[in-house]
């Protein structure tokens, strides 16, 4: 069994994702038009910036969990538990179908 799979990455360019994930490259709260008038977004517009780059600091994946995997699955002792990922297969198309309903 490989362990490490060679895969290419998605593109940054989905939709929304180049903005999503660096908040810098938004528009400024503050924005003054070319006839002068000038708008302001609040402070709340502050907070959800400062959570958003909070949350594109955080790593997507914990790189240490994913060693010890390997470690387990590479030594022998990664057991896999069939009841949990059955339940959880079973819930993802649940919720493929609710979505899909919508």
């Amino acid at each position: 069994m490989k362990i490490e799979k060679t895969t290419q990455t998605l593109p940054a360019s989905q939709i929304g994702e180049a903005t999503a994930r660096n908040p810098a490259a938004r528009a400024p709260e503050t924005q003054t038009s070319a006839a002068g008038t000038s708008v302001h977004l609040g402070s709340t517009t502050a907070q959800l910036r400062s959570i958003e780059s909070n949350i594109a600091s955080t790593p997507l994946m914990d790189l240490n969990k994913i060693a010890e995997i390997k470690q387990a699955i590479s030594e022998g002792r990664f057991q896999v538990n069939s009841g949990v990922v059955a339940d959880r297969l079973i819930d993802t198309v649940r919720d493929l179908i609710t979505a899909s309903k919508r």
